[in-house]
């Protein structure tokens, strides 16, 4: 399947909202110590306050190994020309450890339009001596996964199922690589599971973007009825249970074209960690390395 040259992400990373809400020093702990247990990717997404250039740099000055991922910055936020000169200079400052994953997630923004122009002004930004840099598109369609495949090194999906991964796969061929973002829940009682993950699924199953994306992907409306979703759609969109469960669920990404899975911990209070999670994920999914020193 697809790779990002020159990069290794492993099969596996963890994606999260959590460092949107926490100090600096809280941060570095973290992901020093999610390096030390061998996680080779972390994925960073623009939303909800941080930007996204500054947080990956932050990220990578803290770190020796662990290659930054944003998913994904957002084109709004910033001209073509300061996002290419940043990501510049990420490229060569940390070599091999930055990827800029992009989209556009305005309502009512035209995504095709809008990406097309946004590379084309990224490509026309001239850069002295550019360094290898490396970017991915956030897709779901089909246009969009074909203009990740023909212009980028691949596509991220996000809030996506196994159904999809397998057709997204079949558009972008053997070529390009495929991150998939998956959210987790650690909690095996199906009411609360459910109840936890359709607090988190509701801003997607009411705007209208997402629900046409469930649409095409076989729910119908009554899946989706007053932003609810029906257990099918959740259990499809948030996996839960024990770790095995968990980890089983996430296998069939892989198993269906995925080339990389972000695994989204959800169910965490705001400004709290989920490192207890990702150790336990570490020890299921992860080569197995020396203890790290660092614990919180």
């Amino acid at each position: 399947m697809g790779a990002i040259e020159g990069m290794s992400l492993g099969r596996f990373g963890v994606w999260t909202f959590d460092f949107e809400h926490q100090p600096a020093s809280m941060m570095r702990e973290s992901i020093q110590e999610l390096e030390e247990l061998g996680w080779q990717a972390f994925w960073i997404p623009e939303l909800l306050g941080r930007e996204a250039l500054t947080h990956a740099g932050f990220l990578l000055s803290s770190t020796e190994r662990i290659t930054i991922v944003n998913g994904i910055a957002q084109i709004w936020s910033r001209e073509a020309r300061w996002t290419q000169s940043a990501a510049a200079l990420l490229a060569d400052a940390y070599p091999g450890r930055h990827v800029l994953g992009f989209g556009d997630a305005r309502p009512g923004a035209k995504p095709l339009q809008a990406m097309s122009t946004y590379l084309d002004d990224l490509d026309a930004t001239m850069i002295p001596s550019p360094p290898p840099m490396r970017r991915l598109l956030a897709a779901y369609g089909p246009k969009m996964l074909e203009m990740a495949r023909d212009r980028s090194d691949g596509a991220h999906t996000y809030h996506v199922t196994v159904g999809h991964t397998a057709q997204a796969r079949e558009v972008l061929g053997e070529g390009a690589f495929l991150g998939v973002e998956h959210p987790v829940l650690f909690e095996s009682d199906p009411s609360t599971a459910r109840e936890v993950a359709r607090e988190h699924l509701r801003p997607y199953l009411t705007q209208k973007y997402n629900i046409a994306k469930f649409l095409r992907l076989g729910y119908t409306e009554a899946d989706i009825e007053k932003g609810r979703g029906s257990d099918r759609l959740v259990d499809d969109l948030v996996f839960w249970g024990d770790l095995d469960t968990i980890v089983g669920k996430l296998r069939a990404h892989v198993d269906a074209g995925a080339d990389h899975v972000g695994i989204q911990v959800i169910g965490v209070e705001r400004g709290q960690s989920a490192m207890p999670q990702w150790r336990r994920l570490a020890e299921a999914l992860l080569p197995q390395r020396a203890p790290p020193s660092r614990q919180m």
